[in-house]
């Protein structure tokens, strides 16, 4: 699947984020409780929500979905599927739960080499959207055909990928001399981390660091507003499969720093190693 039969899947995967978005803020709106899983992550009712209503918004695909939020499926049963969406229903819980804004819903449609079973993963995406509810802004990309960034994008939600496309402006920006940039998370940070400024510090002199919560931080990188960002600290394939297809047809290279080449997905264990977006 490639170049224009991607469209139809695009078209659902946009349907499918604004859907999840809306479901999000309408948690986002009142009090709500908080959970917290196995391992210390926090999850709401805005979590399950919206995989609800992105998972019924894409079942008319028939593709299977492994979603943060769905049931966990075992390595050999997803490594045979051709095609999947990887879905993370509400990225940036701690920020939703902060109040801030920066949280983001992330659907991709992955492609395998059923062929190939490896620890480092069959699979890679070949569409993705970022969705970000508060602010209506919608990031998506697909395999050849871009990248863009639509704003108001619920109000425009009937519209197919390529009328959505021309309404929307193709990343990345021009961007005005600035100092060079170094993009961080608001909610983890590692020694790795802090080393890797240092050495661009000693490379480029004057270093800015600019701060965002969840995959929204791969919008900016596709926009060039910023210059690096750095992941020393843990991520889900849901996380960042998404990000990486925006960041693809926008310039950017996704790299694994374990193996120094572009992330690869359906891993034995969806844990990604480290990356490096620049």
């Amino acid at each position: 699947m490639t170049g224009p039969a991607l469209l139809p899947f695009v078209d659902a995967a946009i349907h499918a984020a604004i859907a999840g978005g809306r479901a999000i803020m309408q948690v986002y709106a009142g009090d709500f409780g908080v959970e917290w899983k196995a391992d210390r992550s926090p999850l709401t009712q805005a979590d399950r929500d919206s995989h609800d209503a992105i998972a019924q918004a894409l079942a008319p695909t028939a593709l299977p979905v492994m979603s943060e939020e769905g049931r966990s499926i075992p390595a050999h049963e997803r490594q045979g599927w051709p095609h999947y969406w990887l879905v993370d229903p509400l990225d940036g819980t701690k920020e939703f739960i902060a109040r801030n804004g920066e949280f983001a819903v992330c659907i991709a449609l992955m492609r395998t080499d059923t062929g190939v079973r490896s620890p480092m993963g069959n699979a890679s995406p070949v569409a993705g959207v970022v969705y970000a509810p508060v602010g209506d802004v919608l990031y998506f990309a697909w395999e050849g055909g871009g990248c863009w960034r639509q704003q108001q994008a619920a109000t425009h939600a009937a519209l197919r990928t390529y009328e959505r496309a021309a309404m929307s402006t193709r990343l990345p920006l021009a961007q005005d001399a600035r100092a060079y940039t170094v993009l961080a998370s608001r909610s983890h940070r590692s020694p790795e981390t802090e080393a890797f400024i240092r050495h661009e510090q000693q490379a480029h002199g004057t270093v800015e660091l600019a701060f965002m919560g969840s995959a929204r931080k791969f919008g900016l990188m596709a926009e060039g507003s910023a210059d690096a960002y750095p992941r020393y600290a843990p991520t889900m394939e849901w996380d960042t499969a998404a990000g990486q297809i925006i960041c693809s047809e926008a310039g950017r290279n996704v790299i694994d720093v374990t193996t120094d080449a572009p992330m690869r997905y359906n891993k034995n264990e969806p844990v990604n190693n480290w990356f490096i977006v620049q």
